[in-house]
């Protein structure tokens, strides 16, 4: 089995990741980032890939999305998918969950602030991600050391000033 993590390289993506490859050395588990990149500027202004007046180059978004997670995760497999359009949110993250369906996952370590709570954005993708029930889901909500004394804390990650 496999630990997936949907990835848009965002702090708490960044901390699925870091707490998914934690598990994982524990565990004797494989770790694999998936994003999906839609081609549309406004989805990557949104994401914070690109500025305002930026042009958007999908290949080099999705070589920095590979490289943070090769900095963070030098073991993991990264995979990603262009789509063209700029879905909503439940389609959206129906790609995702489809890539992270092809690698057969135990948990999925989603990084969200707002998955379970009782008032939940309809725009959120980790809902989505969370309801399906053929896996486990471990959702990250802040960028801080794991709790549990078995579990080795990411040497580098939580030592940088952009984190917690």
């Amino acid at each position: 089995m496999t630990f997936v993590v949907p990835f848009d390289g965002s702090e708490l993506a960044e901390a699925a990741l870091v707490r998914a490859v934690e598990y994982a050395s524990v565990l004797d588990e494989e770790v694999v980032a998936v994003s999906v990149v839609p081609e549309r500027k406004r989805y990557a202004r949104e994401k914070g890939w690109i500025g305002e007046d930026e042009s958007y180059d999908v290949d080099a978004v999705v070589g920095r999305l590979r490289d943070q997670v090769q900095a963070l995760a030098p073991d993991a497999t990264f995979e990603y998918e262009r789509i063209r359009e700029f879905p909503p949110e439940s389609k959206l993250a129906g790609h995702i969950e489809r890539l992270a369906l092809e690698h057969d996952p135990s948990v999925v370590f989603l990084g969200s602030d707002n998955v379970g709570r009782v008032v939940t954005p309809l725009t959120s993708v980790g809902v989505h991600i969370a309801a399906d029930e053929s896996y486990d889901v471990f959702v990250v909500r802040q960028p801080e050391p794991p709790k549990v004394d078995a579990i080795e804390p990411h040497p580098e990650f939580y030592g940088r000033e952009d984190s917690a």
